[in-house]
């Protein structure tokens, strides 16, 4: 997949493999791809998958260059961003080329259900990030506000990438039980690293969210223990030294794991889904990443 993915942002354009290319030397989890590989595999779908395994990571890639720019981030994976190094009009366009790239792959080796589902996940990806950027600071937001956030920016290509291999060959009820296990798994992914945005060792600014007042279902959770902590933010973006000492505050609430919990009671949900797909290794490999994606420590 990853050998398959240089190839896939090839262009004669010299500067749309460049900027694809440093972003994707930054590294990255990959998990479209696996998710993708092992739910082609939990419903028996044979022969290579190796390019539907890319559509899902090169729908994040563009998403990924257009963000950056959208947050003006310094920064992705530890390395300078690439807006920073290539100029904004290049990374957003790039971002474009990886989209569209992915819509024509999606087409040519999943099929026509499988690229309709894809021009639906894709807006609603779209619809979140605008909600997010809306609803930037506000502290009045709820858990509902919160909820339909992440279950598009993040639930809807997740699902899409558990499902494909189901829709490549033509299973509707497998796709289904797979696609709301996917969407599960994501929503559970944003809430997991939104937890880890709290915590050190990760290779990310601790309290970045804080700083930002974005309201996560971990701030959520503090919010409602610590009585004076929506006024606190409230009053001011709070300084280094405010966000050090409130990120030992809502660790010691228990806000951390009562969120962390949520996330593995979302995912024991979409495991049970699972249960509709023949037993297997796949199945197996399925259930096991959905688990580790809240457990895992960056």
């Amino acid at each position: 997949c990853e050998a398959e993915l240089r190839l896939l942002i090839t262009s004669d354009v010299r500067a749309v493999p460049m900027v694809a290319g440093h972003l994707m030397d930054a590294g990255g989890k990959r998990l479209r791809p696996a998710l993708t590989a092992l739910g082609a595999r939990a419903v028996g779908l044979k022969g290579d998958c190796t390019q539907l395994m890319c559509v899902g990571e090169l729908i994040h890639l563009g998403s990924l260059l257009h963000d950056d720019v959208v947050d003006t981030a310094a920064t992705r994976r530890g390395r300078a961003a690439a807006h920073e190094v290539y100029g904004n009009p290049v990374a957003v366009l790039t971002g474009d080329f990886c989209l569209a790239r992915a819509v024509l792959l999606a087409a040519e080796v999943g099929g026509l259900v499988a690229v309709t589902e894809l021009g639906r996940a894709v807006p609603e990806m779209a619809e979140g990030e605008v909600l997010q950027l809306q609803r930037a600071g506000d502290l009045s937001c709820e858990r509902g506000a919160y909820f339909e956030v992440v279950e598009r920016k993040s639930g809807a290509l997740i699902g899409w990438c558990a499902a494909a291999g189901a829709w490549a060959c033509g299973d509707a009820g497998a796709a289904s039980a797979l696609q709301r296990f996917g969407r599960a798994v994501g929503i559970a992914f944003q809430i997991t690293d939104d937890v880890l945005d709290y915590r050190a060792g990760t290779g990310k600014r601790v309290g970045a969210d804080l700083r930002e007042r974005k309201v996560t279902l971990p701030l959520l959770h503090a919010m409602r223990r610590l009585g004076d902590l929506r006024a606190v933010l409230s009053d001011h973006a709070p300084s280094d030294e405010e966000v050090r000492e409130l990120v030992v505050r809502i660790e010691a609430s228990g806000a951390l794991e009562a969120a962390l919990q949520e996330a593995r009671e979302i995912v024991d949900g979409g495991i049970a889904e699972l249960a509709q797909l023949p037993a297997s290794d796949a199945r197996r490999g399925l259930e096991i990443m959905g688990a580790y994606l809240v457990e895992r420590a960056s």
